[in-house]
Parts: C-alpha cells; structure tokens; sequence
C-alpha cells in the first residue's frame, strides 16, 4: 500500500493572522476539490493569544478590550491558549475520509505525534483521561485544538520546546486550573527549535503513514 502524499512545508516566525488566513485558504481549496495534496505547516508565532469557539472569556486573567496583547477568537475547539516563539505549531490540512473520519482517533495521533517525540529524547510524556494532550511529570507540554470541515481539517497542536512561558501566567492554560505548563527546555535545557522542528515531521510521517513532498516535487 503506498503512502499518502502530504506537502510540508516549513516556515519560521509568522504572524498567527497570516498563518490564519493561509489555513483557510487551504481549506477552501481542499473542500472545492478534496483530492488536492493533505499539507503539514510546521511553523512558530509572535505572541499571542487564541480562544476557541466556546471559549470562555474569564480564563483570560486581562481585559482583552483594553491590553496591548494580540487576542483571536477563532473556528477551533478548546480554550484560551497562547503562542509565542520557542513553541513549535503545527497545522494539518488533512482529508480525514483518506485515513480515518474520526475526531477522537485524530486528536489521538496528534498526541502520539508529540509521545513519539519525547520518546526520542527520553522524556515519558503521558496522557491525562478525559482531557486533550500530551504532559512530562504533571507539566503539559503539549495542546490541540482542531477544525474540521467535511473531513478536511485546520488548526492542530503545538509543543512548549523552549519558549518563554510566563505568557501562560495571564491566562487559564486550556481552562485548566490545577495544570502547570511546561517545556522540553525544563528537562533538556539545550534544545532547539530546529531538531525538534526535525523529529515532529517524522514522527508525523510515521504516525499518519505519508511521504512528504516538497514545493519543487508538489505539482
């Protein structure tokens, strides 16, 4: 059985409004014609802070009307959380009926994604039951929050590799108030953005089983 193409594509700092946009515009393009190439951005954002669609607004410890932060309510599911640089995004635009038309199993694999991960640094990152994510001795380290559409899905999850995390201090992290969160800096003080940015594309190609492609063989 061959494996399905996905395109990867690789992008530094980029502001969350562009990297928003882009994902819609791959969405449309996928729910027009469902058949175009699934695309994995993997990519970091300026701070700034995002509220799913039923978000609730007290897990923001700021007045959003009236602070300097960069606040977006947006299409998906779960809570408040932030981004900043040093955490690692990643964005599947995935046709879900070509693998598995199942939330639950997706969210799944985007926690066996980052598992597999840690495992390749020695870190024994866990699952918390009946919550989304991925935790290193009681620290969460790793998020989700999906869209999906007619099967094609948008947003996705992002991993703590080292950022500065004193952001998460002006929210509730994922409405969650008893969880710390963490980074993978706090237990391998000397990684980097890069080589992590490297083992998240394989791992995502071992979990989802795809090959990826590069703009210059995406035709």
């Amino acid at each position: 059985m061959s494996l399905r193409k996905c395109l990867l594509i690789n992008q530094g700092l980029v502001p969350y409004t562009i990297a928003w946009s882009y994902q819609r515009s791959l969405v449309a393009e996928r729910l027009a014609n469902p058949d175009l190439t699934d695309v994995l951005l993997l990519l970091e954002h300026p701070p700034v802070y995002t509220l799913g669609t039923g978000a609730n607004p007290e897990n923001l410890k700021f007045n959003p009307a009236t602070t300097n932060f960069q606040v977006h309510r947006i299409e998906r599911g779960g809570e408040v959380t932030y981004h900043c640089p040093g955490q690692l995004v990643g964005y599947p635009i995935l046709n879900l009926r070509e693998y598995r038309p199942d939330l639950h199993w997706y969210l799944r694999q985007l926690e066996e994604v980052i598992l597999s991960v840690l495992r390749v640094y020695g870190l024994q990152g866990k699952r918390v039951p009946g919550l989304t994510g991925v935790w290193v001795q009681g620290r969460k380290v790793g998020a989700m929050g999906i869209k999906v559409r007619r099967w094609i899905t948008m947003h996705g999850f992002a991993l703590n590799v080292c950022p500065d995390l004193s952001g998460f201090e002006e929210i509730v992290p994922c409405g969650i108030q008893d969880k710390l969160v963490g980074s993978l800096a706090q237990f391998i003080p000397e990684i980097t953005i890069e080589e992590v940015r490297f083992e998240i594309a394989a791992a995502f190609r071992r979990v989802f089983r795809v090959d990826f492609v590069t703009t210059d063989e995406h035709r």
